[in-house]
């Protein structure tokens, strides 16, 4: 196996890094149950795997090498697995090792045994996932595709599920399964419209097939692909699993599933819409960015109001999923205007955040995890002042909560500035009605970067700064050793994006040229400018020297000019003689001014204390108004059909052979 034959089939070693996830799983569930084999050996080799499989699909995209094609010997005697690497599946393929390789080794350090699923049945579901999510990105077909999303659900939802004795956990993961296979029924619809009646399931088929589709089937598969990837992604209105499993995940596993998992979906929306269909219409892109544009509000929106840190990072996924969206709509709309090169900056600036959000988001929800595991509490009300108990994760997660609030110079940024450029370009758009709409787009977009910095500056202003809520907080430790590796790789990440975006900028436009034909080029070694250095341009490693400098400079001036000598005095306290933790403001008071200000979004009801009451207590409960306006009015109306259609398994023969008998009328009806 020399550099040489990998460069040459890196397709063939793919599929055997991916078999090798599925050998560590295995080897995992035949460790004793009390053994720390899994935590110090499986999923270590597990990170080195991801990130091979990272390295492979970088040196594929950076290469620019041509597509790679295979047939399995294996699945159904007509239906072969075809499998195909292209710069698409490339580069979500390194999404995955890059992010997957800091969640893996964090989880070396994270499961304990005792702790809901034995540790080897939960490594084996954990490389099994990964498998899962490899194989769909490399699927060529639509059986293998629909196999391999089947399995990704599954073992995701067995790992939602780890503490399963738990009522709440057992719900959340329901509801997750439901929605799963509620969009993997419209996926498998969609492709049943793309064979266009020619009955083979293959994508390259599905290519030939489409340009032959009437401009109703092709807006139906794209409708259908929208509903079922929209599913996965936590799309708005079907984003109503995402808040309940990510509370209920292991924080490994929910980083796995919005880092990573949402990412197929994704995937999936760019598969169908820029490859497989060779039809696109300008009311797509509308459709698509003005879902993506609400969802990123509802999500920040949402995320403001949150009292669990789980729920909050839920929400804030919502609202970044809505961002990737947006850029998609906005470049579907510039190509059917055939403004190629605006369209391949807007696809740009969705591929690029896909990538950041994997690590930044991954990383803040495994802060969550060892803040979880060092306190046992959840719940931001009852924590506060961990920066001195946990020094290094308070570090760490500073680098994820900027990066995550879109500031310079890190990653976050890059991918916001270079969607907001391409706002700027849509009066080139010839469509008055497009022209009047997306300025709107814009401001919601910027109304939607302040509130993320704001709900950022909730999450770690209360876990980690102020004076510890609970005595038991002075018994917190910081992670340890691998998990902070895992911990470090992600923030590493996020810093050299944002300082070197071509790092992100140069795989990414290996998927623009394959799909749109333009490639966004960076301009030079220091900078970036989309379209031309006159209009606008970025330089990460300047402005990082920028800040530096200053900071320096500072520093240097205090110490010349300055007496130098430090004097250590308390706070200012306001007038008040005592601080307790009780002055400090809460995740309720920080979220006052959005209930007031977005008070239609929400369902609240509040216990307020009265004059009466020994003690006072103060109570608000926040729900989604969309679970009651719309999820369970169609719960109830399939609980009362299905209680109508139980009387036919009454028991009675004679229902049965009138039903045997309808059937068979219908079916010769049909056939006729």
């Amino acid at each position: 196996m020399t550099l040489t034959s990998i460069a040459a089939h890196p397709l063939r070693f793919l599929l055997i890094l991916i078999s090798a996830w599925g050998v560590l799983g295995i080897a995992g569930i035949a460790t004793p149950r009390g053994s720390r084999l899994v935590a110090r050996v499986i999923f270590p080799a597990g990170a080195l795997v991801c990130l091979a499989v990272a390295a492979l699909a970088a040196f594929f995209l950076v290469t620019g090498q041509p597509t790679q094609t295979a047939i399995l010997p294996l699945g159904l005697p007509d239906l072969p697995f075809h499998l195909r690497l292209d710069a698409l599946s490339a580069f979500f393929l390194m999404i995955l090792g890059i992010a997957g390789a800091g969640i893996s080794i964090f989880s070396a350090g994270y499961f304990r045994v005792g702790e809901g699923t034995s540790p080897g049945l939960l490594g084996l579901q954990y490389h099994v996932f990964l498998a899962g999510m490899a194989v769909v990105l490399l699927a060529d077909d639509a059986y293998l595709f629909m196999v391999a999303w089947e399995t990704m659900a599954l073992s995701s939802y067995f790992l939602v599920t780890s503490q399963h004795r738990i009522p709440e956990i057992r719900r959340a993961g329901f509801l997750y399964l439901l929605m799963a296979h509620v969009g993997a029924i419209c996926i498998l619809l969609c492709f049943g419209v793309l064979q266009g009646g020619s009955w083979q399931f293959t994508f390259d088929a599905m290519r030939h097939a489409t340009p032959t589709l009437a401009p109703f089937l092709a807006t139906t598969a794209f409708l259908l692909a929208l509903l079922g990837f929209g599913a996965k992604a936590g799309l708005v209105p079907l984003h109503v699993w995402l808040p309940e499993a990510h509370p209920a995940a292991p924080s490994p596993v929910s980083a796995m599933m919005s880092g990573l998992m949402l990412k197929t979906a994704i995937y999936g929306i760019l598969r169908i819409s820029f490859d497989l269909l060779h039809v696109r219409f300008w009311q797509w892109g509308v459709l698509v960015l003005a879902i993506g544009l609400f969802s990123a509000i509802y999500g920040a929106i949402f995320a403001a109001v949150q009292s669990d840190m789980k729920r909050l990072l839920a929400y804030s996924s919502i609202e970044n999923i809505g961002i990737i969206f947006t850029g998609i709509g906005l470049s579907i709309l510039f190509e059917t205007c055939n403004l190629h090169l605006f369209a391949a900056l807007a696809l740009c600036a969705a591929l690029v955040h896909c990538l950041n959000h994997s690590l930044f988001k991954s990383l803040l929800f495994l802060t969550t995890g060892s803040v979880l595991h060092a306190t046992g509490h959840r719940n931001l009300g009852k924590l506060g002042g961990l920066i001195r108990r946990m020094p290094w994760v308070a570090t760490i997660a500073l680098v994820g909560t900027l990066a995550i609030a879109g500031l310079p110079p890190l990653n976050g940024f890059v991918s916001e500035w270079l969607l907001l450029q391409s706002f700027l370009l849509t009066p080139q758009i010839p469509h008055a009605f497009v022209n009047m709409f997306v300025p709107l787009g814009a401001a919601v977009l910027a109304l939607t970067a302040a509130l993320a910095a704001y709900v950022m500056v909730k999450f770690y202003g209360v876990v980690f700064l102020g004076q510890p809520r609970e005595a038991s907080l002075a018994e917190a430790h910081d992670a340890g050793w691998l998990e902070r590796i895992g911990l470090g790789w992600l923030a590493l990440g996020c810093i050299a994006i944002g300082v070197v975006p071509q790092l992100a900028l140069r795989p990414a436009g290996g998927v623009t040229g394959m799909l749109l034909g333009e490639t966004i080029h960076p301009a030079g070694m220091w900078f970036i400018a989309p379209i031309a250095s006159r209009q606008a341009s970025y330089s990460g490693i300047i402005l990082l020297a920028g800040i530096i400098g200053v900071v320096g400079i500072t520093f240097l001036l205090v110490r010349l000019f300055a007496h130098g000598r430090i004097r250590r005095v308390p706070a200012w306290d306001c007038g008040y003689p005592h601080q307790t933790a009780r002055m400090q403001d809460t995740a309720e008071g920080f979220g006052q001014p959005i209930r007031h200000m977005f008070g239609a979004f929400f369902r609240m009801q509040r216990e307020l204390p009265t004059p009466t009451d020994n003690p006072p207590r103060y109570r608000m409960k926040i729900e989604d108004r969309i679970w009651r306006v719309l999820y369970l009015p169609i719960a109830r109306a399939t609980q009362w059909i299905a209680d109508r259609v139980s009387v036919l398994q009454s028991g009675s023969l004679s229902i049965y052979l009138l039903c045997s008998f309808l059937t068979l009328i219908v079916l010769l009806v049909f056939v006729l």
